[in-house]
C-alpha cells in the first residue's frame, strides 16, 4: 500500500518537558522531514527545556514560572540561539492560535491547560489532546467550542486513541456500536489488601508496573481515579452515555482498548505499553508514521488477563462515574479535588486511604449546577479546590 505523503506540520507543544512532552519530541526525531517544531511550554524545567531548544530550535519557548523564563532568556542568548523566549499565559494562548502552529500538544498537566488547549480549540487547530482535565473541567464547553471550530479532536490517551483506531473514521455509529471497553492495568495497587492503604508511601503510588508517567498520574492510576477520568473524558469525545461504557483491568496493558460491535465483533488496538504508539497515530493521521516503540510479541506475552475493577477498594472510580452520570459542574468539582488531594498526599500531608474521602467531601458540599462559561467553571474549580484543602485539614487528625 502507498504511503500518503505528508505536508510539514508546525507543531507547538504544550507540556514538552513533560512525559508526553518529551515522548512526542522522540517520535519527531524520527519524522523530522514531516515536522517542525515551532513553540515549546513548560513551567519551570529549564534544564530540560534547554537541551529542547538546543535540538529542536523551536522559534518561541514559552516558560510559565518567570524566574525560570529568565535564567531559560540567559542560556539561550548565551548559546547564541535565535529562539524567543516569553512567559505567561497570555503567552500561551497567542503561540497556539497563530498562523504557524498547525498541531497542538496538549500535554500540560492538570487545569493548568485548559486555557491554553480552550484556545487552540477556538482557532480550529489540530489538536493532539492528553490533558483529561480539559474535558473533564469543561467537556461540554470545549467541544461545543472545537465543533464550532471545526477543531480536529485527536485523542493521545492510550485508551481513547485505542478507541479511535477501532471506530471508521474515529467516530461512533451508535446504530452499529453496542458499547465501547477502557482496559485499565489495575496501577501498582491492584493486588494489594485495602488494610495496607493506610501506609501507602508516595513512592508505591508512583511504582507503576508497565508505564512510565509523571507522578500525579501515576497516584491516580493507583487509586483508579484516572481510568474514572479518562471514563468521563470518552464520554464526551465519542458523545456517549456512561452506561454505553464498560471498564475492565487487565494488568498486562497490551489491549488498550475494545470496541463492540451489535453483530457480536469486537475491535481492539494492541501495542506494547509506550506512549510514542497513540503520538505517532495522532501525528501521522490518517498516514502511519514511525514512532520508535519497540514491536510487540504476542508469544514473549503469552497470556491476557482481565477482570472487573473492584469499586469498593477503589471508590475513586466509583465517584468519577457517578459524577459523569450527575454532569453539570459535579466532574469539575471532583479533578479540583483530586488535584488538591493528589498534591497533599504526594507532601505526605494525607494519606493515601483518604484521596477519595477528601474528593467525596468537596463532591457532597458544593450543590448541582449547570457550568455555564470558562468563568463560571473556573470559579467552581476555585471554589472546589478551597472546600478540598478545608476537607484535608478536618480529616487530617
Amino acid at each position: 500500500m502507498q504511503h500518503t505523503a505528508l505536508n510539514l506540520q508546525r507543531i507547538c507543544i504544550l507540556g514538552s518537558t513533560g512525559t508526553v512532552g518529551k515522548n512526542t519530541l522522540e517520535v519527531v526525531s524520527h519524522n523530522l522531514q514531516y515536522f517542525k517544531v515551532v513553540t515549546l511550554v513548560a513551567n519551570s524545567d529549564v534544564t530540560t527545556m534547554f537541551k529542547q531548544v538546543q535540538q529542536f530550535k523551536p522559534k518561541t519557548v514559552i516558560m510559565a514560572d518567570e524566574p525560570a523564563a529568565q535564567q531559560l532568556r540567559q542560556l539561550v542568548i548565551s548559546a547564541k540561539l535565535n529562539t524567543k523566549v516569553n512567559c505567561g499565559y497570555q503567552a500561551m494562548c497567542e503561540a497556539v492560535e497563530a498562523d504557524d502552529t498547525d498541531i497542538v500538544v496538549a500535554a500540560i498537566v492538570g487545569a493548568a491547560g485548559l486555557l491554553p488547549t480552550l484556545s487552540a480549540a477556538k482557532a480550529g487547530k489540530k489538536i493532539l489532546l492528553a490533558n483529561k482535565e480539559v474535558l473533564v473541567m469543561a467537556g461540554e464547553l470545549f467541544m461545543q467550542v472545537a465543533n464550532k471550530a471545526k477543531a480536529q479532536i485527536m485523542p493521545l490517551d492510550s485508551e481513547h486513541n485505542a478507541i479511535f483506531q477501532c471506530l471508521p473514521a474515529g467516530e461512533v455509529n451508535k446504530q452499529e456500536v453496542a458499547k465501547i471497553v477502557l482496559t485499565a492495568s489495575g496501577g501498582p495497587l491492584h493486588q494489594t489488601s485495602s488494610s495496607q492503604f493506610l501506609s501507602i508511601t508516595p513512592e508505591q503510588a508512583c511504582n507503576h508496573p508497565n508505564w512510565v508517567m509523571g507522578k500525579k498520574i501515576s497516584v491516580d492510576s493507583a487509586t483508579l481515579m484516572n481510568k474514572g477520568l479518562e471514563f468521563i473524558e470518552a464520554c464526551w469525545l465519542f458523545s456517549l452515555a456512561p452506561e454505553d461504557i464498560d471498564i475492565v483491568i487487565h494488568p498486562q496493558s497490551i489491549i488498550h482498548s475494545m470496541v463492540h460491535y451489535i453483530d457480536g465483533s469486537v475491535l481492539a488496538q494492541m501495542s506494547n505499553p509506550d506512549m510514542k504508539v497513540p503520538i505517532a497515530h495522532a501525528l501521522g493521521w490518517p498516514s502511519r508514521i514511525n514512532s520508535g516503540a519497540s514491536p510487540l510479541s504476542l508469544v514473549d506475552i503469552s497470556r491476557f488477563d482481565f477482570f472487573s475493577p473492584d469499586t469498593i477498594k477503589f471508590p475513586c472510580l466509583k465517584l468519577a462515574q457517578q459524577a459523569a452520570k450527575s454532569g453539570g459542574i459535579a466532574t469539575a468539582v471532583l479533578n479540583a479535588a483530586n488535584e488538591i488531594a493528589v498534591d497533599a498526599f504526594l507532601e505526605n500531608k494525607l494519606r493515601f486511604d483518604l484521596i477519595p474521602e477528601v474528593v467525596d467531601a468537596t463532591l457532597q458540599k458544593l450543590p448541582s449546577a449547570n457550568m455555564l462559561d470558562i468563568e463560571n467553571i473556573l470559579d467552581i474549580d476555585k471554589q472546589a479546590r478551597s472546600l478540598a484543602h478545608k476537607n484535608i485539614n478536618q480529616l487530617q487528625v
